[in-house]
């Protein structure tokens, strides 16, 4: 029973995100910490497929982690953080991209893609179906094909 218990125990461990964020990294003022992580954790890691700078080990990331963290250091509020994270490295950096101009087909690509759709299936279901074969030949042309049909 107890390695019943150990063992779930250890599994339970893995439903906790990974932080990457070392030791060295993090502020002595807690406010300015938790200011940071809840930053870096809608930052991109730019070498890592779609994960945030807080989860991952690259030395990429915790170069970010460091900058952003400089940056509230230096008195900077989160938007302009942000602003110049973003400015240096592109809206990629961002987990959740901004609504603008040039996001437009992300953000609205899906739901015009769903019109589209569902528009095509009510074209199909309203388009008159097809006649078959059979229905357009005479009576002589069925007695015909019933007769060869016999051989």
């Amino acid at each position: 029973m107890k390695i019943i218990l150990a063992a779930l125990l250890a599994l339970s461990f893995l439903a906790f995100p990974a932080f990457a964020v070392e030791v060295d990294e993090v502020l002595d003022d807690p406010v300015l910490e938790a200011r940071a992580r809840d930053l870096s954790s809608g930052l991109r890691c730019l070498v890592c497929q779609n994960q945030s700078i807080d989860d991952s080990n690259a030395g990429l990331a915790k170069d970010l982690r460091v900058l952003l963290r400089e940056r509230l250091v230096a008195g900077d509020s989160d938007d302009e953080a942000m602003g110049y994270i973003v400015g240096k490295y592109g809206d990629y950096v961002l987990l959740k991209p901004r609504f603008a101009f040039h996001t437009l087909f992300l953000w609205l690509g899906p739901f015009v893609l769903l019109a589209i759709g569902i528009f095509t299936l009510l074209a199909m279901r309203q388009r008159p179906a097809l006649t078959t074969a059979e229905n357009k030949l005479s009576d002589a042309e069925k007695k015909h094909l019933k007769e060869l049909m016999k051989k």
